[in-house]
Order: structure tokens, then C-alpha cells, then sequence
């Protein structure tokens, strides 16, 4: 279903000059001055009431960094005005892994609000009080939550109508079906030595097929073992693939 008003993200950040960064550029830069989706990097310094423009202090009960305010982050929050339909997140490591299952809802719907968190982290109780939803790019830290924002958006604005030229091209990526990506190929015919594999330039659909889920499962069971647990087991040769995937460029 096609939204009525342009998908929009909304990312609440100490330094909104990093914005629209890489998303200014290639397919989501092409959609954004296309106006098939909206970008707002509002600065949650602007919401300080001091004259220092203070927006952290130090951690209550000890220890090192600063933690954003409460009071402060809140009413950047409320200022950005955000409705009950649009998600509130909040990038974090210890949030719920970010899936493709759940970019592809937030892509559904009419776009996030983004809080990117600094220092130590957020007070837990604008998380609480606001309702944001912790959601994490991978088990390391960064420096802020601006790159795992821009991540994120990008993930999505890659799902909107419209934005990637054809449509099958967002359809058989990793992760689309529980499974990671086959191994691609193109021209030259012959690289060092290695062929591409017979079967991709026999006119086969069929074969085709069959080659690409059987390497993706061989992939997938041999580099995510986490994923090939959550298969069904009436998936294709589902039990005891491990083998050696042959004929492979990728590394």
C-alpha cells in the first residue's frame, strides 16, 4: 500500500550537519530529490535551556562519561512533534538486533523518529517516559548513534516504491527469504583462471534456481549457523548441508 505522504525520517542528533551524509548520494540521494521520502535532523542541543547549551551530566551513582539528560532529550522529542502512528527509536547496542523482517516494517509504515544517543548513553527515563524503542546495528559501540542511523534509513529507503530500478532486485537479497545472498558473477567469462559456473549461462532457469537457493543455503548454514537453525526443515536439502560451496570469487 502506497503511503499518502512521502516516507520521513526524523533524527533527533547533537550533530545534524552529519546529515544527509552518504544518504545525500546514489539511490537514497536520487529518491530524496526525487521526493519519494523526507529527511529532518533536528539538533537536540537546541532544546538546552542554559546558557551553556548543556545537554549531558554526569552519570548518577558514579562512574565514567556523561549521560544525556533527561529533561532535555524529552523536550527535543516533544518539539519534533512526532505522532502515535510513527515509531520512536533510539539507536543502542544493547537494543534488539535490526533484521531485514523489521526494516521492511519500518519501510511499510510512514517513517521513524531516530534519537542517536552519545556519550554513556541515554537516561532510562526518556526512554521510558517516550517510549522509544532500542534497536541496535551489531554487537560493538560506536562514537554516537548518528552512523547506525544512517544505516538504518538507508535500509529502508532502499524498500520504497520506486526507489531501486527493478523491483526483483529487492526480493532475492540476503536475508529476504531467512537466507544469506548466493554468490553473484558477470563478465569477464574467465577471471585468473576461474570460470563462471556452467550452469549460470546455460539458459536453465531452472538449474539457476536450484544452483542459487542450494549455494545460499550452503552459505548461510556454514557463516550463520543462527539463521539456518530458523529455516523450516521443508526447505530444499535442509538436513546436513554443509558442504564446501566450489567455484567461489567471493572470499
Amino acid at each position: 500500500m502506497t503511503n499518502p505522504s512521502p516516507w520521513r525520517a526524523t533524527v533527533l542528533t547533537l550533530f545534524p550537519e552529519m546529515f544527509p551524509g552518504p544518504l545525500g548520494v546514489s539511490l537514497a540521494g536520487r529518491a530524496l530529490a526525487a521526493g519519494l521520502w523526507q529527511l529532518e535532523a533536528r539538533d537536540i542541543r537546541a532544546s538546552a535551556t542554559d546558557r551553556h547549551r548543556s545537554v549531558d551530566d554526569t552519570p548518577a551513582g558514579g562512574g565514567p562519561g556523561m549521560v544525556l539528560r533527561a529533561d532535555v532529550l524529552a523536550a527535543a522529542i516533544d518539539a519534533a512533534e512526532i505522532g502515535p502512528e510513527r515509531p520512536r527509536l533510539l539507536m543502542s547496542p544493547r537494543g534488539r538486533p535490526l533484521t531485514q523482517a523489521r526494516v521492511a516494517e519500518l519501510a511499510q509504515g510512514p517513517g521513524p523518529l531516530i534519537v542517536c544517543g552519545r556519550f554513556e548513553g541515554v537516561d532510562q527515563r526518556v526512554i521510558d517516559g517516550r517510549g522509544l524503542e532500542e534497536v541496535s546495528i551489531g554487537d560493538y559501540v560506536l562514537s554516537g548513534g548518528e552512523i547506525a542511523a544512517l544505516a538504518l534509513i538507508d535500509a529502508c529507503v532502499r524498500l520504497l516504491p520506486g526507489v531501486m530500478g527493478k523491483e526483483a532486485s529487492g526480493t532475492e537479497e540476503s536475508f529476504s527469504d531467512g537466507l544469506l545472498e548466493y554468490p553473484q558473477y558477470t563478465r569477464p567469462q574467465l577471471f585468473e583462471g576461474v570460470p563462471i559456473p556452467a550452469v549460470l549461462t546455460s539458459g536453465d532457469h531452472a538449474k539457476v534456481a536450484a544452483w542459487r537457493r542450494a549455494e545460499s543455503e550452503t552459505l548461510t548454514a556454514a557463516r550463520r549457523p543462527d539463521l539456518w537453525a530458523q529455516i523450516p526443515v521443508k526447505a530444499p536439502n535442509r538436513a546436513g548441508r554443509q558442504k564446501t560451496p566450489k567455484n567461489k570469487t567471493d572470499g
